[in-house]
């Protein structure tokens, strides 16, 4: 005879704990980036807007999705986290640029690995876009496999000779 798993241990609740731990990591750290950018005065260009736009926008669509729970509020919410994963790279290019330009400014001669790590290491933190990757990575695991995304059945009983 077969013992029956508790609710608490059967794999849909599983699921939905890590799920919730997701969502409660990426929250941390849409709040905790966000004052940071804030904090740090990122506000001067629009380019420096997109990040705190696009966590301002995935809190919005995060709550309709709190009380809607639909299909459309989660596919919007990939969407965003796509742009997050996007504007991540994009800051790096912007962030990497910036600090060549000054390096080149201030040190005409430097080229290659010198100039590379210049940049890297430089003014602007030029690998701190990665964490808006991170993050959008982190929202879209949030919603792998959600039941919110799971299609009604699909009713295949057609008559013969109709194409479904």
């Amino acid at each position: 005879m077969r013992t029956p798993v508790p609710l608490e241990h059967s794999p849909t609740a599983t699921l939905t704990a890590l799920r919730r731990f997701l969502l409660a990591l990426l929250l941390a750290g849409i709040f905790g980036t966000g004052a940071e950018l804030l904090l740090l005065g990122h506000t001067e260009d629009t380019w420096q807007l997109v990040p705190l736009v696009l966590m301002a926008a995935s809190l919005v669509v995060l709550a309709w999705h709190a009380v809607y729970r639909r299909r459309l509020s989660l596919r919007i919410f990939q969407a965003t986290m796509l742009f997050f994963v996007i504007s991540g790279f994009a800051g790096l290019l912007l962030h990497y640029q910036a600090n060549v330009e000054f390096e080149l400014e201030m040190y005409p001669s430097r080229k290659g690995l010198e100039l590379f790590w210049e940049a890297i290491t430089g003014a602007m933190p030029a690998l701190a876009p990665g964490t808006m990757m991170g993050l959008g990575l982190l929202g879209l695991a949030f919603t792998y496999r959600h039941p919110a995304l799971a299609r009604p059945p699909h009713n295949n009983t057609t008559n013969q000779g109709e194409t479904p």
